[in-house]
């Protein structure tokens, strides 16, 4: 592959002068798949021909599909061979070969190749490159389906490396779509291996098909009778590009593969499949889609894919997880699995209610989420950060049933001999062997938890103190405006309400009860009136806190809350043993307030109208290996033989 990739990269000695660097990939990348279908279609090309001049149209692409077997083809008189024929005509003979491909062949306008066709004419490099690549044999024979895949992602690093972007944003390292693979098919290995199986997979990120290929890959070494049937959509115009002509070269139908924003616009909105998967970006906002998508959320109804909750338009990854869960199989037509790479904000983000807390309470609550996966750092091309495999299946096996298998396979890696980009440890096939057996296994180990799904829920309460505040009336002349206006009422004169108050003295009242009534008294004698409301706004604002004063109370008596003490306290549903989640939701809560709050704040309550129910998966908590620190002797050791080499440097230098 090395070798090969480079030899088609180096066709871009070509272009300098003519092209900067970060442009060469706009030449290269069309010219490898131009000369791939070019390979493709020779056996047949004679035939195509003919039938091209008995028909056309839809009828021509039946006739095609039914002699040779093809999804598309070339009705044009020119080949590589032949363009080569004629260098004065060779940039018009080159375009009417584009241009005479089956419709469902539009890669080539989403580079813009004819105009790069003529920019290189004009600078007379038509011709050589045009000779190099038919010197480079892509014949299936010479270069098969999976290293064709592989020559196309090493395009696009290059490309990616030329034009200082990420190589991470356009696809997805092979280990860890084979990781992800073999975790999806795990569930049906049995019935994989029957004659004859199908199977249709689906990518909403499709990227240039990696995830697609490996998976019919992986499918076809475990029984090479089977077809998979892949569905993609993608929104870059080169990568669809690029995955669109790798899917010609397995013989997949080309229509499966779609140019859109899956998020604004499912192109595949009327169909489900057996497997799903998806490396969609991560902390990307959605703004663009944000419309159609919130559209959708308030038209879709209960059922429909964005129905469960939406997380901030900062980061898009949940939209994918839950459109994910939409698109599998239904559970009355056999079910279906998904897993997506994420990183980790979905496991924890967002407080109880939240979008994302939503999400997971619906995923959770469905009982879809089979397992989740921790992956090594530094395992993709754009990003060192900690990622995550989830794995969704709305039909799981008995004992997997109302549980969740978390896997910690961070530590489970091979170094890289030469890293590339962030990319700098992979998970080999042993490693994978590994995590796929603990999967298998379904028990608990050191790198493998079994957590019930209620496990993962809580109640958040909001636990309240009284406000107790002393009062003072000496305080009024140092009132702003806006406190006065919120007392006295906008337009009102508050001066002769301040004046009778300055007269009262400096007396520090710890009883509103007490504040209240001489502060009316003193203001009936001077004529003036406040309504039972404007007391109780004079008493807060002329009040400062203080312990060791009675409670402030409401119109009603009750206490008012001290919102600089407000706290928030989650509840787990297990809490206490509780087995019955919501069924004992007072109970619990009670149980937990009188144990773990009360004994410390024996004046605190529940404000019962804010309680909410929120769901995370705490990961690292659950993994958490308890380190003891040094002990001390061992600490001063260090300490002294520190000192000791300073002190010995300081002696040298003074002699």
């Amino acid at each position: 592959m090395s070798t090969l990739g480079g030899l088609v990269w180096s066709i871009a000695d070509q272009l300098r002068g003519v092209y900067r660097p970060h442009q060469y990939g706009g030449i290269i990348l069309p010219f490898t798949i131009l000369r791939r279908l070019d390979c493709l279609l020779e056996p047949t090309r004679d035939e195509v021909r003919a039938l091209a001049r008995e028909f056309e149209g839809g009828a021509l692409d039946v006739q095609v599909k039914r002699k040779t077997g093809l999804t598309f083809y070339n009705t044009s008189q020119y080949d590589f061979a032949r363009l080569l024929e004629d260098p004065e005509g060779l940039r018009a003979n080159l375009v009417d070969y584009v241009s005479r491909f089956s419709s469902n062949i539009d890669v080539f306008e989403r580079f813009g190749f004819e105009t790069e066709i003529n920019r290189l004419e004009e600078k007379n490099r038509l011709y050589l490159i045009v000779s190099q690549f038919a010197k480079v044999d892509l014949h299936p024979d010479a270069v098969p389906n999976a290293d064709m895949g592989d020559l196309y992602e090493h395009l696009i690093y290059k490309f990616a490396e030329a034009s200082n972007e990420e190589a991470g944003e356009h696809y997805t390292p092979r280990d860890a779509i084979r990781l992800m693979v073999d975790l999806l098919f795990a569930e049906e290995s049995e019935a994989l291996l029957e004659p004859g199986t199908i199977r249709t997979i689906y990518d909403p990120t499709a990227g240039t098909g990696g995830m697609l290929s490996v998976a019919e890959e992986r499918l076809l070494e475990r029984n090479p009778q089977a077809r998979l049937r892949l569905y993609g959509q993608e929104i870059n115009d080169l990568s669809y590009a690029i995955c669109k002509s790798d899917m010609i070269g397995k013989g997949q139908d080309v229509g499966n593969i779609r140019l859109g924003d899956t998020l604004a616009d499912d192109k595949f909105f009327d169909k489900t499949f057996d497997f799903c998967l998806s490396n969609p970006p991560y902390g990307v906002d959605w703004k663009a889609s944000e419309t159609a998508v919130k559209d959708e959320c308030k038209k879709g109804g209960p059922n429909g894919r964005f129905a469960p909750g939406l997380p901030p338009v900062t980061d898009g990854q949940m939209l994918f997880l839950i459109h994910l869960a939409h698109k599998m199989r239904p559970r009355n037509e056999g079910g279906g699995r998904a897993g997506i790479v994420l990183n980790s904000s979905p496991l924890f983000n967002g407080a109880a209610e939240s979008g994302q807390s939503e999400i997971r309470r619906w995923l959770l609550e469905n009982d879809m989420v089979d397992a989740i996966i921790a992956l090594p750092t530094d395992m993709f091309f754009n990003t060192n950060i900690s990622t995550y495999i989830w794995v969704l299946d709305n039909t799981k096996q008995a004992e997997r049933r109302g549980r969740v298998q978390l896997i910690d396979a961070s530590g489970m890696w091979t170094k890289m001999r030469k890293g590339m980009g962030s990319k700098r440890k992979e998970v080999d096939a042993v490693a994978r062997e590994r995590i796929v057996k603990l999967y298998d296994a379904f028990a608990e180990a050191e790198d493998s938890k079994i957590i019930r799904n209620s496990d993962f829920g809580y109640w958040a309460i909001t636990v309240e103190r009284p406000l107790r505040l002393n009062f003072a009336t000496s305080r009024a002349a140092s009132l702003d405006d806006k406190a006065l206006a919120k007392v006295f009422g906008k337009g009102a004169d508050p001066a002769p309400f301040v004046a009778v108050l300055a007269s009262m003295g400096k007396q520090i009242y710890l009883s509103q009860e007490q504040f209240v009534e001489d502060v009316r008294g003193e203001l009936t004698t001077a004529g003036l009136k406040l309504t039972p409301a404007q007391y109780r706004h004079l008493a807060v604002a002329l009040g400062e806190p203080d312990e060791s004063a009675e409670i402030v109370t409401d119109s009603k008596g009750n206490p008012e809350p001290d919102t600089s003490k407000r706290d928030t306290e989650h509840i787990p549903f297990t809490y206490a043993g509780n087995t019955l989640g919501e069924a004992t939701r007072d109970e619990t809560i009670r149980a937990y307030f009188d144990t773990e709050v009360t004994p410390h704040a024996p004046d605190a309550w529940i404000d019962t109208k804010k309680t909410k129910v929120g769901y995370e998966i705490p990961f690292n908590r659950i993994f958490y290996k308890y380190a003891p620190p040094r002990p001390l002797a061992e600490i001063d050791r260090d300490l002294e033989e520190q000192i000791a080499k300073i002190m010995g440097l300081l002696r040298e230098v003074e002699a």
